[in-house]
C-alpha cells in the first residue's frame, strides 16, 4: 500500500494520533505526516504511506497555505488558544492599520521560534524548557511568507489567508503582528487549507477513513507514486533503465529542457522508479537517482 492519502485533520487530535489511527485501523507498516498541525488546528494533513515515506523530503519543501484567526488586544504564553493570557489591550487597531500592518509581514522574515514547538535549544526541545517555565532566547530563523491576505477584521478578530514557505509558524506570525500594531494578538483558529498542490477540498475526514472495513476502499484514497509530484518534470524510461536506475546507476539524458540540479520523476511502465538529479558531467547530462523505489 504506496501513495499519498490527503487527510482532514478534525481539532483536539495531535498529528501523530491521526497517523497512529490510520496505522493500527489497516495495520500499515510504514506511514508518516508531512507537516504537523497542532492538535486545536484542523485541515489538510497529508499521510505517505509505505514507499511514498521517500518522498517526504521533496514534499516537505512545498509551500503550505491556510486560514488563521487571530484575536487582538491580548497575547498568551503559547501565542495560541489554548495558553495562558499574559499581556492584554484595550486599545485595539482601526482594520485599515490591521492591513497596512500585515502587508509587512509579506516576504523574506525571521522568527524566533515559540516556547511551546519542537525545536532543540542545547539538545532540549523548547516545549520541555516550558513546561518547566523556564525561558531561553531562542535564535531567530527565517521564513518566507508569499501571500498575506486579510480577508475580515471583525474586532477583536481578525482573519487571515496566509501562503508561506517550510518552517514558518502561524502562531508566531500572530504574535508578531500583534506586536507590530502595537496590542498583541494569538491565534485562536488555524485551518491548513493545502500543501503545495494537494487541496483540503480531495482530502478525506478521518473519521470516513476509520469506519473503512477494506482496504481496497483505502487504496482507492491513495495517491499513486507517480502522481505525487506533479511539479516535477516526468521523464519515462524503458524497464532496463529503470534497473539500472533502482541499482544507483546514471542514465545519459541529453535533452536541455531541465536545468542542471532539477529534480524529475522517473517514471516505467506507469510506476514511479525514482527521483533523479540532472547533472552535466564531461561526458554529457546524465540522471543520477536521488531517490528510488521498489516496484510492488
Amino acid at each position: 500500500m504506496n501513495g499519498l492519502l490527503l487527510i482532514d485533520k478534525p481539532p483536539g487530535v495531535t498529528s501523530f494520533d491521526v497517523v497512529r489511527r490510520v496505522k493500527r485501523s489497516f495495520r500499515v507498516k510504514k506511514i508518516g505526516h508531512l507537516g504537523t498541525l497542532d492538535p486545536f488546528a484542523t485541515g489538510l494533513l497529508p499521510l505517505a504511506l509505505g514507499e511514498a515515506t521517500k518522498l517526504a523530503q521533496f514534499l516537505l519543501e512545498e509551500s503550505k497555505t491556510y486560514l488563521a484567526v487571530l484575536r487582538l488586544g491580548a497575547e498568551t504564553d503559547t501565542q495560541d488558544v489554548t495558553g495562558r493570557i499574559t499581556r492584554e489591550s484595550d486599545s485595539l487597531p482601526t482594520p485599515a492599520e490591521v492591513r497596512r500592518a500585515a502587508a509587512s509581514f509579506v516576504g523574506e522574515i525571521e522568527q524566533v521560534p515559540p516556547m511551546y514547538s519542537a525545536v532543540h535549544h542545547q539538545g532540549e526541545r523548547l516545549y520541555k524548557l516550558a513546561r518547566r517555565g523556564e525561558t531561553v532566547a531562542a535564535a531567530p530563523r527565517p521564513a518566507v511568507v508569499h501571500c498575506l491576505e486579510v480577508m475580515e477584521v471583525a474586532l477583536p478578530l481578525a482573519t487571515i489567508r496566509v501562503e508561506c514557505g517550510k518552517g514558518t509558524y502561524i502562531r508566531t506570525l500572530a504574535h508578531d503582528l500583534g506586536r507590530a500594531l502595537g496590542c498583541g494578538a494569538h491565534l485562536t483558529a488555524l485551518t491548513r487549507l493545502a500543501v503545495g498542490p494537494f487541496r483540503l477540498e480531495e482530502a478525506v475526514a478521518l473519521e470516513v477513513i476509520e469506519k473503512m472495513e477494506d482496504r481496497a476502499d483505502l487504496e482507492r484514497r491513495l495517491i499513486p507514486l507517480a502522481q505525487c509530484l506533479p511539479r516535477y518534470q516526468v521523464v519515462r524510461v524503458e524497464p532496463e533503465e529503470a534497473r539500472r536506475l533502482t541499482q544507483g546507476q546514471t542514465l545519459p539524458w541529453p535533452e536541455q529542457d531541465a536545468p542542471a540540479g532539477a529534480n524529475v520523476r522517473v517514471v516505467a511502465e506507469g510506476t514511479l522508479v525514482a527521483v533523479a538529479a540532472v547533472r552535466r558531467q564531461e561526458a554529457g547530462q546524465v540522471l543520477a537517482p536521488v531517490r528510488v523505489f521498489h516496484r510492488s
